[in-house]
């Protein structure tokens, strides 16, 4: 399943899954009947509040209000349009097993170290509120949504190969590699007194003087510094820019290999660094981002045909209202 194909699909499946009720509660008025398939009052309110929730985490101020607007609207919308995808994955085929659930459960535990099924339904009562059973029904559901829009809808976004290569060229700095360094250090601590700051002032410069004379940062660094790193002769390996203070590694890529540079001040040390070597930041190949790029570019693409292909299966399905959709939406 191809990232765009989850993203639309968790879009779509932005409200939980629902049964497709056939003995409601006496109690629990049904509003819509979609195929053959019911949400009741009580399914709507449960999605809505769900909704809210997702939308409080992840929203605020004008954009939240802006969403919470039409939320009900769009949930209810989401509840009919997930029966749809299910029932088109039935009548395609769908190849969503429960094994397969049962496979995408044990990836779960594995990525969130838990070691029994027990340890899982914990975690999703505490987070989601549902047992076990509740999320592999909706695991499955959502996977039979997923195969349908790969299927019905992604499979058939096409995106040129030129099209893709003029992204790569106008964007190629996206898909630059963090440039490397590797430097020496020698840390002087600066002390708290005055006396203590002039004294290594005063070890600074006989340092300094005898780099000046030949002498190896190396050797220097081993017998000075104050940095773990006196044991390595103050080489730090090979770092990713951005890893380091600012200074330093602003610092650093000005020189030249062997070079050394001024000092640096902190507020407890100073520091001499020692250029080793420094490679320029690559840029990734086109064929090692050319799936990425495709995804990039499908998805857009892929939002309009979703809604038309789901406009297409309202169309032909059959939703009936049993309380007036504009009663529904005003809770």
């Amino acid at each position: 399943m191809s990232r765009p194909a989850a993203v639309a699909a968790a879009l779509l499946l932005a409200v939980p899954a629902v049964q497709a009720e056939t003995k409601p509660d006496v109690r629990d008025e049904i509003l819509v009947i979609v195929n053959s398939h019911i949400i009741t009052r009580r399914t709507l309110a449960q999605a809505v509040e769900q909704q809210h929730a997702a939308l409080y985490r992840q929203f605020s101020g004008k954009e939240l209000d802006d969403k919470l607007a039409d939320a009900r609207e769009k949930t209810l919308q989401g509840l009919v349009d997930a029966f749809l995808l299910e029932d088109k994955g039935a009548e395609l085929g769908s190849p969503v097993s429960d094994e397969y659930v049962q496979a995408s459960l044990d990836g779960i535990k594995k990525e969130n170290n838990f070691a029994t099924d027990a340890d899982l339904e914990r975690a999703l009562k505490g987070s989601l509120g549902i047992g076990l059973p509740e999320f592999k029904k909706r695991q499955k559901q959502q996977a039979t949504q997923q195969f349908v829009l790969q299927r019905e809808v992604f499979s058939k976004v096409a995106v040129e190969d030129n099209e893709l290569r003029a992204y790569y060229e106008d964007h190629k700095e996206e898909y630059r590699l963090a440039s490397r360094f590797r430097i020496r250090e020698l840390v002087l601590a600066k002390g708290a007194t005055a006396e203590e700051q002039a004294e290594a002032r005063k070890k600074l410069e006989s340092l300094q003087a005898e780099l000046k004379a030949g002498k190896a940062f190396e050797e220097l660094a081993r017998q000075n510094s104050t940095s773990p790193s006196k044991a390595t002769g103050g080489d730090l390996g090979w770092m990713n820019k951005g890893f380091l203070r600012p200074s330093i590694e602003d610092a650093a890529v000005k020189l030249k290999p062997e070079q050394v540079s001024a000092p640096i001040e902190t507020d407890k040390d100073i520091y001499l660094i020692q250029l080793i070597a420094l490679e320029d930041a690559p840029v990734k190949s086109f064929a090692e981002v050319r799936e990425k790029i495709l995804e990039k570019l499908q998805e857009p693409k892929a939002q309009n045909a979703i809604e038309q292909y789901l406009s297409n299966l309202r169309m032909r399905a059959n939703v009936r209202y049993l309380v007036p959709k504009d009663q529904i939406l005003k809770g």
